[in-house]
């Protein structure tokens, strides 16, 4: 085993006190080598975590510290109890120790068997005297294993314009899609890319990967003419300059090539929200609206304070006054009570936009999906929005989480975005995260966890440093996963972790016993082990989502044709000669059809019409997704229609229009929802699919 040392490597009890604060002094990014974290990464992450290992003398300090700490802790912070069986940290604690278990539901036990689900508050009282409270999460064994199979569509929602949506897809056109491909397609879910609110400002950071809250949707996702109120506007004049508008907006984007302005969009839109909002509610929807403040709480005053503050003094809170960089301050409280209209507003968009996007899964469900919509968690929040100001107690501070170097990213990757503490988020039982999976499960009949690995460890990459002077932090993951199932089971929905790329060692296999679906993505998927050639169809997993391509991927006609090395040696990110890049991907390419070819899945459509030879090798590439065992089976709607344009190309900003393209044809001419059903491409591949689906 070889070992690389960027840097100073740590010294002994810099590693002791690393190991005891979850701090990895290396990692391994292949079985045969080891890498060594910097001394000066460790200390950074450490200081992080409100640990000063500056000096020698502090990192002996605080290691004997916190070995105190750990021999006299009765309990960690948070416990897990799966289904009935007793937590095993209660085995530990010494003979005579007492409990009393208050219970989610109101109860009070001395006894930690047969509870109910929930997350419940656990005191614990030893002989000697000692006193422990801790959360205990009482989750279901597993998530229930998808009763059927079914195949579904992604699709990035801004990029699936209507004739009636104003310059980018919204959740009209999200109920619609619904409604219409799970009646005329048989369709069994819909995913969509993040909707979570985007940081606002000029320009707005295009990624929703990106967003300022996830625990709250973006408004700009709104059909306002949806909206019950829009019909009693008095202003009708403006009205109609507004909807004039919105037309010109959705033709620049369809019929003269312009690409997606969310912040055009936007602007639009608020203008019309504002009108709405002297609408008056009628009785039954201003009890809604109330019941839905009372239920949200805090956590939406919160966000919609950020909102109206952002409004005066921008979007970078770091920026704001110092009193009101501190959501709990005199100054900010000061400031909500004479913003409160704004504050007001800024909730009754984030109901609207609940309202619709609830509507869109009872479309979905009510056409027939066994699952409807699956929404997408972005793995972390930007540093300047309404989740890292108002609970930035939880976030690391100087902190970023990324990616160390591998195979495809010798530079190692630097997100921006700010890693959660694990002992915060232990300390409070991970309200938080409860809080942001309570509020997605509510219009989401499954949900996709982005970089799902980070519920078990994520790589911190101090301010100022490059990536490859990161280190791993490791997180409570089963604490995390027992949230997250009980979440998930209450809301009776699926869950699908993304977990491609360098994975740890047990991590796919932990996920599944709880029953968390993987994501499996052809191209990837090959005999990694043996020989290296594409993995056929009865040894890909089952407990996974299988796909063609992703939205960070090329489409499947750019791959077969090698059109994604063209486009990247144009924009110059090819690190090799062009003619070796074209060669091995012809190669890679050459290999998997050489298969489909030998399975016999190189073919006409369904239907038995005769196409073209890309529509032709499209077909078969999703025959061979249906010879797997996978659960689910999804189908990236660009694919349908001859997209050939990836919708983000990684490693780029400004050289690529990532996260602003139209869902296109195979000639690049926009694509509309409406385009959608007359379109043959598209059902002659949804009828292999829906024929077939059953079938492993």
């Amino acid at each position: 085993m070889t070992a690389s040392r960027p840097g100073e490597p740590p010294d002994e009890d810099l590693c002791r006190l690393a190991e005891l604060h979850g701090v990895a002094t290396s990692y391994s990014p292949s079985p045969d080598r080891t890498v060594t974290a910097s001394a000066a990464a460790v200390v950074r992450t450490l200081g992080a975590l409100g640990v000063d290992a500056g000096t020698p003398e502090a990192v002996r300090t605080a290691l004997a510290a916190r070995r105190r700490e750990l021999d006299e802790r009765l309990l960690p912070p948070t416990v897990v109890c799966w289904g009935t069986a007793a937590p095993d940290a209660l085995a530990t604690l010494p003979a005579g120790t007492r409990l009393r278990i208050e219970t989610e539901q109101g109860e009070t036990r001395a006894s930690a068997e047969q509870l109910p689900l929930g997350i419940h508050r656990l005191t614990a009282v030893a002989p000697d005297g000692r006193t422990a409270e801790t959360h205990l999460v009482v989750a279901p064994a597993r998530l229930p294993t998808p009763t059927g199979r079914s195949y579904g569509l992604l699709v990035q929602l801004y990029s699936l314009l209507s004739h009636r949506s104003w310059g980018m897809g919204d959740a009209g056109d999200l109920a619609e899609l619904t409604a219409w491909a799970g009646r005329a397609l048989g369709v069994g879910f819909v995913q969509v890319n993040p909707l979570h609110a985007a940081v606002p400002g000029a320009p707005t950071d295009p990624s929703p990967y990106r967003p300022s809250s996830r625990r709250f949707p973006d408004p700009v996702h709104l059909r306002v003419e949806a909206v019950p109120e829009f019909a009693y506007i008095g202003d009708r004049e403006r009205v109609r300059a507004l909807t004039e508008r919105a037309e010109r907006l959705r033709e620049t984007v369809l019929e003269k090539g312009a690409l997606i302005d969310r912040d055009a969009v936007w602007e639009l839109k608020r203008e019309a929200l504002e009108l709405l909002r002297d609408v008056p509610l009628g009785p039954g929807r201003r009890v809604a609206y109330c019941d839905y403040l009372a239920e949200q709480g805090q956590a939406l005053e919160d966000h919609a304070t950020w909102c109206a503050l952002a409004e005066v003094h921008g979007p970078d809170w770091h920026r704001w006054p110092a009193g009101l960089r501190d959501p709990r301050s005199t100054e900010t409280a000061r400031a909500r009570g004479e913003l409160m209209g704004r504050v007001d507003f800024f909730s009754y968009l984030a109901w609207l936009t609940d309202t619709q996007l609830t509507a869109a899964q009872h479309s979905a469900r009510e056409a027939g999906m066994p699952v409807g919509i699956v929404h997408d968690l972005a793995v972390g929040v930007h540093p300047q929005g309404a989740d890292a100001w108002a609970q930035q107690q939880y976030f690391a501070a100087g902190m970023s989480v990324g990616a160390p170097p591998d195979a495809f990213n010798a530079r190692g990757q630097d997100w921006g975005l700010p890693p959660w503490r694990p002992d915060r988020l232990a300390a409070a039982g991970y309200a938080p995260f409860r809080g942001l999976l309570r509020g997605l499960f509510r219009y989401a009949g499954a949900l996709r966890i982005d970089h799902v690995m980070g519920l078990f460890r994520l790589w911190w990459v101090p301010r100022g440093l490059p990536p490859t002077e990161g280190t791993y932090v490791r997180y409570d993951a089963e604490a995390m996963l027992a949230v997250l199932v009980l979440e998930a089971s209450r809301a009776g929905a699926l869950v699908i972790g993304e977990d491609l790329g360098t994975v740890e060692p047990g991590v796919r296999e932990t996920l599944r016993d709880r029953g968390v679906l993987g994501t499996s993505v052809l191209w990837f998927e090959r005999d990694w082990d043996g020989d290296g050639r594409p993995l056929p169809p009865e040894r890909w997993r089952a407990d996974c989502l299988a796909t063609a391509t992703t939205h960070d991927l090329p489409p499947t006609a750019a791959r077969l044709t090698g059109e994604h090395v063209e486009l990247r040696d144009r924009l110059g990110l090819l690190t090799r000669p062009l003619d070796v890049e074209r060669a091995e991907a012809a190669a890679d390419t050459g290999e998997w059809l050489a298969l489909l070819t030998r399975l016999g899945l190189l073919r006409g459509t369904g239907g038995g019409l005769v196409t073209s030879e890309e529509e032709a090798e499209i077909q078969a590439v999703h025959r061979f997704l249906l010879r797997t065992p996978a659960r689910m089976i999804g189908v990236w709607l660009p694919d349908g229609v001859g997209d050939r344009r990836p919708q983000n190309l990684p490693g780029t900003w400004d050289e690529y229009p990532n996260w602003r393209l139209p869902v296109a044809d195979a000639e690049g001419r926009p694509v509309t929802l409406e385009d959608l059903a007359g379109s043959a491409r598209l059902h002659a591949l949804a009828e292999v699919l829906r024929g077939n689906v059953g079938r492993c």
